[in-house]
């Protein structure tokens, strides 16, 4: 009789290893990009580095001039007067990238141009800067940046920002005390569309803008009630930025413990 090999035992079927959950307290990485390497990581920081650059170059340009006394100085002498409203624009849209408080802008807004022009033409030029920031943050330092947003609380931002963008910053630009420019990166940095930004930004910054410029415009009569109402109306956004950073920190502290 023919020899016989001895058949194999069948192999054990393959099991699959259980999904694991992170350990409590510790926040989930899912759907957080990784950080790029090789010549793209390369790529990234040396845009993210002409980014600090640029902002740094327009940050330091102010030792060099002022856009509020620019502004508040009106038209050289020869230019004709319908060059005023774009060079204001310029200007204005310029300050804010060099980091100059808005309300010293919209100051000299109300000082040069009254209310009405001096709203209307504050509220372009605060949009046209916005726009200049969101473009150089999107393009130079989004790709650097956004693969490090780590924790559930970044991570719910950076969701809510790209699946409800205009709600998102309009809500930003309505909050009291908020940096400008810090709102203009975070948005930039995050997943929202350029155009829900720019027509939130617009709608978010015209009453606070309509406050600063009214009480500039008025300055020169204290009692009259344009002047008293935006003067107390600044006063109430000043509080709610106080009483905002207070539970800002409140709550730094309370988590910290």
């Amino acid at each position: 009789m023919p020899d016989t090999m001895p058949l194999a035992p069948p192999a054990p079927p393959a099991t699959e290893l259980p999904a694991t959950e992170p350990p409590a307290g510790e926040p989930s990485t899912a759907g957080a990009a990784t950080p790029p390497a090789g010549p793209t990581a390369r790529s990234a920081w040396l845009r993210f580095t002409l980014l600090v650059l640029i902002l740094g170059a327009a940050a330091g340009s102010l030792l060099l001039w002022s856009p509020t006394a620019l502004l508040s100085g009106g038209l050289p002498a020869g230019v004709p007067g319908y060059w005023l409203a774009p060079l204001f624009v310029a200007v204005y849209a310029v300050g804010t990238l060099a980091f100059v408080p808005r309300p010293a802008l919209n100051a000299a807004a109300g000082l040069l141009l009254g209310i009405q022009q001096g709203v209307a033409m504050a509220v372009v030029g605060t949009t046209l800067g916005a726009a200049m920031a969101f473009a150089l943050g999107r393009l130079l330092g989004r790709e650097a940046l956004r693969p490090y947003l780590r924790g559930r609380m970044l991570l719910a931002l950076d969701k809510r920002f790209t699946e409800q963008g205009f709600r998102s910053v309009l809500v930003l630009r309505l909050m009291p005390g908020l940096p400008f420019q810090a709102g203009n990166y975070g948005a930039a940095f995050s997943g929202v569309r350029f155009v829900p930004f720019l027509v939130a930004t617009a709608l978010g910054v015209t009453p606070a803008t309509a406050v600063y410029v009214t009480a500039a415009a008025s300055a020169d009569e204290p009692g009259s009630a344009a002047f008293l109402l935006s003067a107390g109306t600044i006063g109430v956004l000043l509080v709610g930025s106080l009483v905002g950073l207070w539970r800002a920190v409140a709550r730094r502290r309370s988590s910290a413990a």
